[in-house]
């Protein structure tokens, strides 16, 4: 099955019903993407299909075959990180940093679709699961991103 990768046309030998998480991780080794729950409720694996937040752990891969499929390991580099990502240094959001991948690509997501999102934008978009609490923080680094709140010392 030849899927599009981070821009990238992968093949891998797996079967059509394999949900898409464990192909990133165990076929593919990118283990960025991470597994919360298996059942679509937290989020850590979420992934962007042609764009959209999808979660990863649910979707069957032949689902996504000859769409655009990003995973965090895209979003940025450590030489030229996104913008969201110096946001949520700025604003100390990872704390034991689990959930931040798949929360990166919601917020990815959101503001591709909705570039200055209100806070009911945010929070219809962000219903990844984070239990360390830093929902306020996360939304804090949204809004640093658009430009819409204060900026903090980092």
């Amino acid at each position: 099955m030849e899927l599009q990768i981070n821009g990238q046309a992968v093949q891998a030998d797996v079967d059509a019903g394999m949900p898409l998480l464990w192909v990133l991780r165990d076929v593919l080794n990118m283990t960025g993407t991470k597994f919360g729950c298996g059942v679509a409720a937290c989020g850590a694996c979420t992934v962007r299909v042609d764009g959209q937040a999808v979660r990863s752990c649910v979707v069957p891969v032949s689902a996504v075959q000859g769409k655009r499929i990003q995973t965090i390991e895209a979003l940025g580099t450590p030489e030229k990180p996104h913008a969201l990502q110096l946001a949520w240094i700025a604003e100390q959001v990872p704390q034991c940093g689990y959930c931040q991948s798949g929360m990166l690509m919601a917020a990815a997501a959101l503001l591709e679709k909705t570039p200055r999102p209100t806070d009911a934008d945010i929070d219809a978009a962000m219903t990844n699961i984070c239990r360390c609490g830093t929902y306020q923080r996360v939304r804090l680094a949204i809004k640093r991103v658009v430009g819409t709140t204060r900026k903090t010392k980092a």
